[in-house]
């Protein structure tokens, strides 16, 4: 049985992570990494345990949060369905149950927010473990602040970040902490209106209402 372990160790899958985040470097993009494809990885199972599904199920969750991102090797353009192909070629290879796979690999090629669409738990769960991956260590600091783009502001703002099931099981809430020294929720909205709209729809996939505070202030 293919486990998160062995993927997350794999050498050939590191080298495709690393590639794939020095390609997005090199156009400007923030972290997709190591921390960024863990913090995926165990956000996405996390969702799942917490709503009761097996532990098997968020194994798998784990396994597809880590290489969600492999396609941004090939292009950022339509990253999930390259990513979605590559990823059912290599845990193929590595002998993964057919079923598992298909699960896998669907959830990878609807995690993008401009092709997305939360098919099933696994894939409502990368969604939602993805896209509340907002933080300022995700972007590269080069010093020079007053030069960021919109989409570093604001990943640059968040100086804290929490996203989870609500204890009543009722809720997918996301918590900022926003300097707005540096971005405004205004812009905030700007650039992520589409993906918290993506976010809703994860987050009733799951039987769950999304919500969303900044600040203190409930804006979603």
């Amino acid at each position: 049985m293919l486990t998160y372990e062995r993927v997350k160790n794999d050498p050939e899958i590191r080298k495709y992570i690393t590639a794939a985040n020095e390609a997005l470097d090199a156009i400007g993009f923030n972290e997709h990494s190591f921390p960024h494809v863990t913090r995926v990885a165990e956000t996405a199972s996390g969702i799942l345990a917490s709503l009761g599904y097996s532990e098997r199920e968020c194994e798998i969750a784990k396994i597809t949060g880590f290489v969600h991102d492999i396609g941004n090797l090939v292009n950022r353009v339509d990253h999930a369905h390259s990513g979605a192909m590559m990823a059912f070629m290599l845990l193929r290879d590595m002998g993964a149950d057919p079923t598992e796979l298909a699960a896998i690999t669907s959830a990878i090629g609807n995690h993008d927010e401009n092709t997305a669409s939360p098919v099933s738990a696994l894939a409502a769960a990368l969604i939602l473990a993805d896209k509340s991956d907002v933080r300022r260590s995700r972007v590269v600091d080069t010093g020079d602040v007053a030069n960021f783009d919109i989409h570093d502001r604001v990943n640059y703002s968040v100086i804290h970040s929490v996203a989870r099931v609500s204890d009543d099981k009722a809720f997918y809430d996301m918590d900022l902490v926003i300097d707005t020294a540096y971005g405004s929720v205004m812009e905030y909205f700007e650039i992520f209106t589409g993906r918290m709209a993506l976010c809703r729809r994860a987050a009733a996939k799951l039987g769950l209402r999304f919500r969303l505070r900044i600040n203190g202030q409930q804006l979603l």
